[in-house]
């Protein structure tokens, strides 16, 4: 009888895992990202439709050089002393934001419609 009820727990909890991942790999993958700069929003842009292009993000005197290519984004350079913002590449996940924090930079996914996670859509 015990075998049988810590049995039943464990196949429910895989039922769920599984259907969680199958919801959340299927999920429409986001395009739209922003780009704040000390709390305030600098950019949003439809990754899309936007053009192949660098441009420069300037806050105190030091500059992060942010590169759209391709439907991607990422942080092509920096004048930090870390570069953590450079070594995290292209943006790929909105759970994963790219950071500057010397220069308070943040790169994110936002939601196309109403930031709906992948199980409400």
């Amino acid at each position: 009888m015990k075998y049988k009820v810590i049995g039943g727990i464990i196949a429910a909890v895989f039922l769920v895992g599984v259907v969680c991942s199958v919801l959340v790999l299927t999920a429409q993958p986001k395009s739209t990202v922003r780009i704040v700069s000390d709390g305030e929003t600098l950019y949003a842009i439809d990754l899309r439709t936007a053009k192949d292009t660098t441009f420069d993000i300037v806050y105190g005197g030091h500059v992060n050089t942010v590169e759209i290519k391709d439907s991607q984004i990422r942080v092509k350079a920096a004048d930090c002393p870390d570069q953590t913002c450079v070594k995290m590449g292209w943006l790929k996940s909105s759970t994963m934001p790219i950071v500057c924090l010397p220069h308070r930079m943040v790169i994110e996914f936002t939601g196309d419609t109403a930031d709906v996670d992948a199980l409400t859509r």
